[in-house]
């Protein structure tokens, strides 16, 4: 058996333990590098890795589970991954007859009473401390597991479950009691801020695997300016009136609803695609919401574009033709599969999650993309709603509502 590892990913296995967070940008290739992990570290095997070196089978294999995306279980994009290494779904192609499970996270509470096998948890999923997380941390302390991560955490409570998995705390009572400030003065429970964060800084230290990737692939992040209605948008402000519905706004979240239908249905947004498709012949579009997806349809129709989708309504697969457009909506689509036959990605419109964001761009950020220049497309206005948003992204923080609301009064 042979199998083909960068540089990064073979330093990386040799970093690796269980309780570690791999943390790789996308398309650093974690998958195949968690694999050869299980493989060599954690089951004794031996691969003859960029033809140097002999196979041996595992000497003391155990059962994988592999917790992912419901997209990724379902493209069967992990089961690709593992037939270098002969492991499979189906038990009696698995070397050694090896138990393999490929699931999704909507499905970990399933397996918290499995033992003795070895876990890995792919896309941070992990973060508060609700279903998933519990389970999770029930599994950790009966298993040996690793977790793949492109953006593990934003604030030190997005730790807190893994660092109680690895048994540096005893449940979330006590990470919080040592930990966390609350604003006294808040209506709700509101961290106001960390104590002791020296600790936690070793903790994140100890468990913190990078696998840094030199790439010869030059990024062009181009923002592209489009226009919106202003009187629309003006008259929506002052009236807080849902233009859309003909009757009052309830709150801060349908006025930026309302904020971003206005300017996300501008005319401009579509010549601004219309001038893209005759520059690249094959593009990603990401968008947010259902009228986006129906403007787009209908004017790539008219164009007679090859269209294809991803969304919560389609499940297409990338269209097979010398031009085309790949509809994507940002929730069902921004991670989980990858695109190496084309170099530009549109954002047609701005998600509030940085996190999405990063995933979003990297579905052609691949490490086999045969490509030396990507492009990524920002379709932006000067409305106030797009440069809030643009302003927290920048900051590499998510875009609230109710905060943006606030500064207008």
């Amino acid at each position: 058996m042979a199998i083909e590892l960068y540089e990064h990913q073979q330093k990386a296995i040799e970093q690796l333990k269980s309780g570690a967070i791999l943390c790789g940008g996308v398309g650093s290739g974690k998958s195949r590098t968690a694999l050869a992990y299980y493989y060599i570290k954690e089951c004794g095997g031996q691969l003859k890795v960029n033809g140097q070196g002999g196979y041996s089978p595992m000497r003391r294999p155990k059962p994988l589970y592999i917790i992912t995306t419901a997209r990724k279980r379902d493209t069967l994009e992990w089961d690709q991954e593992m037939a270098p290494f002969l492991l499979s779904r189906d038990i009696s192609k698995s070397t050694l007859s090896t138990p393999v499970v490929v699931d999704s996270w909507n499905n970990i509470k399933k397996y918290a009473d499995v033992e003795n096998a070895f876990f890995i948890f792919d896309e941070q999923r992990v973060v508060g401390y609700g279903t998933w997380s519990k389970s999770f941390i029930k599994i950790a302390r009966k298993n040996r597991w690793i977790l793949l991560s492109a953006t593990p955490g934003d604030t030190w409570s997005d730790y807190a479950p893994v660092f109680i998995a690895n048994g540096f705390y005893r449940n979330i009572t006590e990470f919080r009691t040592r930990h966390v400030v609350y604003d006294r003065f808040a209506k709700y429970p509101k961290i106001k801020g960390y104590i002791n964060t020296g600790i936690l800084t070793k903790h994140r230290k100890d468990i913190l695997i990078f696998m840094p990737v030199e790439r010869s692939v030059n990024y062009h992040h181009k923002v592209v300016h489009v226009d919106y209605n202003k009187e629309m948008y003006e008259d929506a402000y002052k009236r807080r009136w849902n233009i859309f519905k003909e009757k009052p706004a309830k709150d801060a979240s349908e006025m930026c609803y309302i904020y971003r239908r206005i300017v996300n249905s501008d005319k401009s947004r579509i010549e601004a695609i219309r001038n893209l498709l005759e520059k690249h012949d094959r593009v990603i579009i990401f968008y947010n919401f259902d009228y986006e997806r129906f403007l787009l349809r209908h004017y790539l129709k008219e164009w007679k574009v090859r269209t294809g989708e991803w969304s919560g309504h389609k499940h297409d697969p990338l269209p097979k033709s010398k031009k085309w457009a790949y509809l994507v909506q940002y929730t069902a689509g921004s991670e989980g599969w990858n695109c190496t036959e084309t170099n530009a990605v549109v954002f047609f419109s701005q998600n509030y999650s940085y996190k999405i964001m990063t995933q979003a761009a990297g579905r052609i950020d691949r490490i086999n993309t045969p490509f030396k220049d990507l492009y990524f497309y920002h379709l932006e206005s000067r409305a106030p709603i797009d440069i809030g948003i643009k302003r927290a992204l920048k900051n590499k923080k998510n875009f609230n509502e109710k905060s943006f609301e606030l500064t207008l009064f």
